[in-house]
């Protein structure tokens, strides 16, 4: 489910704070990505960077900048476009389909790194999304990397920036030996 506040120009602070987690260099997957905010912030920091959005005329303000690759995609209706593939970083904002959860943790590359945020149920407070199919359980982004990731921050609160509204964050890192991407 994505809404409205997703496509503001400013990256989250959420995303800004945790960016230097995604090892330099490294492939970075953004997620029903809208216009792209969070894209364009890491392509500016020199990382090459796929955004995914089933709407192409959001996806349109994209074409063209170097270092973005963007691939119109039905997450929610279609096959995992990325099958196979690993990403240092991968960037999921104002978005939730949970049966994707599971595919967002096993393409983490070895040291690559999950942010995600999203609205969590108490969001119904302050309107949109107020179905309980967009809005995170208690805890759930922790029992969704639980055994997987390392988290190395959550957050699951009240805020009033960018807006009013109920929200779960996490960072979470794949600590696995292996050859990072």
């Amino acid at each position: 489910m994505n809404v409205d506040s997703h496509d503001l120009d400013s990256p989250s602070e959420w995303v800004i704070r945790w960016a230097d987690q995604v090892p330099v260099g490294g492939r970075v997957l953004d997620i029903a990505c809208g216009s792209g905010r969070h894209a364009r912030f890491f392509a500016a920091r020199g990382y090459p960077v796929d955004a995914a959005d089933r709407d192409p005329a959001k996806l349109a303000g994209l074409f063209g900048i170097p270092g973005i690759t963007i691939r119109c995609a039905d997450l929610e209706g279609g096959p995992w476009p990325y099958e196979g593939q690993r990403f240092a970083g991968i960037i999921v904002a104002n978005y939730l389909h949970r049966p994707l959860l599971p595919r967002l943790v096993e393409s983490i590359a070895p040291k690559g790194v999950l942010v995600y945020e999203t609205f969590a149920m108490g969001n119904e407070r302050f309107g949109r999304p107020s179905n309980p199919d967009f809005l995170l359980r208690p805890g759930e982004l922790l029992e969704a990397v639980r055994g997987r990731l390392r988290v190395i921050a959550y957050e699951e609160h009240e805020t009033a920036d960018p807006r009013p509204a109920q929200i779960q964050r996490l960072c979470a890192i794949n600590s696995s030996p292996g050859v990072s991407i």
